[in-house]
């Protein structure tokens, strides 16, 4: 098994939320011990907490001893790197970023690069963002983790940020959100798949959900027939032994982890080791 293990890795963009208290970890459970019981029912997670500054160094330290052998951490670039600054002299802080999450050791895996939409009146059109992203990549370590980009303009989806992307061995990162194409349509042409693994976010509808609730224990949108979009694809992709990464937020249908084990049960069977 390579340091990476199993082909399919499926958890969920951050390891808590407002009514897992009660939906997802054992009663009485502590806060310190959410980890824990997360990773021994799922092979990975997206850390989340990272997009929002830099995590401590004893704090990382913390996720890789309290986590099996075989588990992986997903984690995104601080917004001071991604929003704020776009790219833009920040070459410091993502070097600081990266040698903190080394920490992690042979438990670090992607590292998403989340970008905003950009509305015209920013002015950030593709040209200029390739401008900025490509001798950004250029700096990348070699010897580092693997790297996703999010982007949320759907028009940018065409070969000028695939091919960049690709000759750095960078995964795009696929989302279901309401902006964004559908698989069957993303899948379409295959330069989606600008990597050697791939990595897929379920995101959802952010403020539409907010509207009809704020605590994530149970299902409120059915997004059965919107997964079912998704599972041709994926199972084609690790036929092809393409490593595939995915995350489920709350606010896709309400409940994570429910998103989850529906992935799982119908994918596992196609998910073979290395």
């Amino acid at each position: 098994m390579s340091m990476f293990g199993p082909l399919l890795r499926l958890g969920t963009s951050s390891l808590t939320a407002k009514g897992w208290e009660q939906a997802f970890y054992s009663p009485g459970a502590r806060p310190a011990e959410y980890l824990r019981e997360y990773s021994r029912r799922y092979n990975t997670v997206e850390i989340d907490a990272t997009f929002y500054g830099m995590p401590r160094r004893d704090t990382v330290k913390r996720w890789r001893d309290e986590t099996p052998d075989d588990f992986v951490f997903a984690a995104k670039t601080p917004q001071t790197i991604t929003h704020d600054r776009l790219l833009e002299n920040c070459e410091a802080d993502m070097a600081a970023f990266l040698d903190t999450l080394r920490l992690l050791e042979n438990k670090l895996g992607p590292v998403l690069l989340q970008f905003p939409y950009f509305a015209k009146a920013r002015g950030v059109d593709l040209p200029m963002f390739l401008d900025r992203l490509g001798p950004f990549l250029d700096t990348l370590p070699q010897d580092g983790p693997q790297f996703a980009v999010e982007v949320r303009n759907k028009t940018w989806l065409r070969p000028p940020l695939f091919d960049l992307l690709r000759s750095h061995g960078v995964a795009l990162a696929l989302i279901d959100h309401p902006w964004m194409p559908r698989p069957g349509a993303l899948f379409a042409q295959a330069a989606p798949v600008t990597a050697d693994f791939t990595y897929i976010r379920w995101l959802g509808d952010r403020k539409g959900i907010e509207q009809l609730t704020t605590v994530w224990r149970e299902t409120i949108v059915d997004r059965a027939r919107d997964i079912e979009e998704w599972l041709p694809p994926i199972k084609a992709l690790l036929e092809r032994k393409v490593r595939v990464y995915g995350y489920v937020n709350n606010h896709y249908s309400g409940y994570a982890p429910h998103d989850v084990d529906g992935l799982l049960r119908a994918l596992a069977p196609h998910a073979a080791t290395d």
